[in-house]
């Protein structure tokens, strides 16, 4: 057995080398042939293709089949994934669709705001924002309208909608304006229709505190924000924004300003409110065809023509006619 075994491993190894050299040599004779860039060997390759395809066609439709699953499975797979996309969009429109409405009811309350007559006096100088402070501890922007255009510290800056911040130094062509975010800001407002007053007070995030409310349970979520104009800082009436709850039940503002956005800023002139020294002098004078007419009463006072109609005087006529 011992015998068998050897002369058999002899007979193996150089059998499998010889097989693995032939076919060495006949994918190189493949290769080279299907290389050769010649007339002849084209028309032999194409013998060959048409010698040996038709006799395949039984091993090649499993593997069509195969491939043709495959394709199936992808496609099914592609239709499952736009079923999913197109469920994430219809959600999105349904949000989309509520966002449209309240911006059209927002829309409609806005232009019904443009009837109200405001004062003339408060023009505006808009400028074009250049810069931001790019700090986390300060909230700041800078336009580029300045002294020279009669800017002063103070003046209360818009974006369109709503109020953004103040000017806070001003050089000769360019102002800094403190963003109602920034936590040195704070701005007394009155919240509507509830009539409460506030402070609004930034703390460098998006939505600034709502602070010293009279009367906190009279304030609900998405009450409008106004500006009371206490203080002469701020002309009265302008929007901040809305009334919103944090998770720690804090009172906050959503401000109506587009922060994201800010591109182009409105400064209002505003020089104060003139104070009332006169208070007399806001009540017109009576015509002295109303007053009442007064004559002498004996005892050295006047005595109204309306005050001789008394009761006692109308007894007594009444007497002498009957």
């Amino acid at each position: 057995m011992a015998k068998d075994r050897s002369h058999r491993d002899d007979y193996t190894g150089p059998l499998r080398r010889l097989l693995i050299g032939l076919l060495v040599l006949v994918l190189a004779v493949i290769f080279l042939v299907w290389r050769i860039d010649s007339p002849r060997v084209e028309r032999f390759r194409a013998q060959v293709v048409d010698a040996v395809v038709p006799n395949m066609q039984w091993a090649i439709v499993p593997v069509t089949g195969v491939i043709n699953l495959l394709r199936d499975f992808q496609s099914y797979q592609r239709l499952s994934e736009q079923n999913q996309d197109l469920r994430s969009e219809l959600r999105q429109m349904r949000a989309w669709k509520e966002a449209a409405l309240q911006l059209e009811q927002e829309n409609a309350r806005l232009l019904d705001l443009n009837n109200v007559r405001l004062d003339p006096q408060l023009t505006y100088v808009t400028g074009v924002v250049m810069a931001d402070s790019g700090s986390p501890f300060r909230q700041s922007v800078l336009l580029n309208v300045g002294a020279r255009d009669g800017i002063q510290d103070g003046w209360a800056a818009m974006d369109g909608i709503g109020l953004v911040g103040r000017i806070s130094g001003t050089g000769r062509e360019t102002a800094r304006v403190i963003l109602l975010t920034d936590a040195a800001s704070a701005v007394p407002a009155t919240l509507q229709p509830s009539g409460q007053t506030a402070l609004v007070s930034g703390d460098n995030t998006a939505a600034p505190l709502l602070n010293f409310v009279e009367n906190p349970e009279l304030v609900r979520p998405g009450d409008r924000v106004v500006t009371s104009g206490d203080g002469h800082v701020f002309p009265p009436g302008l929007l901040i924004g809305q009334v919103a709850q944090d998770r720690a039940g804090r009172l906050r503002v959503r401000l109506s300003a587009d922060y994201e956005r800010l591109e182009f800023l409105r400064v209002l002139r505003h020089h104060g409110s003139a104070p009332i020294t006169d208070p007399g002098a806001l009540i017109a004078p009576v015509p002295d065809g109303m007053l009442p007419q007064s004559r002498p009463d004996g005892l050295g006072g006047t005595t109204s023509q309306d005050s001789l109609d008394t009761p006692a005087s109308d007894a007594a006529s009444e007497a002498e006619n009957g």
